[in-house]
């Protein structure tokens, strides 16, 4: 049974799935999105999100520890400079989901997982766009 067991194997072992999962994640952050498997991309969003919070927290011991994950200084530099402050004012739900095709060969379903882009104050300025368009 698999009561509380948390997580996908994909049929790898643990060492592979770590290495696939930091890879997938280091992706994410070059390039702002990436094309995979749904079952992929939802396994691996936990572990970008976990790394953007550890952005958004800045200390020397999150440093650390987002460097255990992407092992790129450059790349952590850049999360914690450039990606982590966008996000300031969002807790959580940094990544999306997009499921796209049916990939030919093995008939896997495709999904395109991204970073999202900008911040929450946008959502609020429409919404009082929209208040003063009622009120007329």
């Amino acid at each position: 049974m698999r009561h509380k067991c948390v997580g996908r194997k994909f049929g790898r072992e643990a060492a592979h799935r770590r290495a696939m999962m930091r890879n997938l994640v280091i992706s994410l952050f070059e390039h702002g999105q990436i094309e995979t498997t749904q079952a992929k991309a939802k396994e691996m969003r936990s572990l970008a999100e976990r790394v953007i919070t550890y952005g958004k927290k800045g200390s020397l011991h999150h440093k650390r520890l987002t460097f255990a994950v992407v092992h790129d200084h450059a790349l952590v530099k850049k999360i914690f400079d450039d990606i982590a402050p966008k996000y300031a004012n969002r807790n959580g739900g940094y990544t999306s989901i997009i499921k796209t095709r049916i990939r030919r060969g093995d008939a896997a379903p495709m999904a395109i997982i991204r970073l999202v882009e900008g911040e929450i104050v946008a959502k609020k300025e429409t919404d009082n766009i929209k208040a003063a368009d009622l009120n007329k």
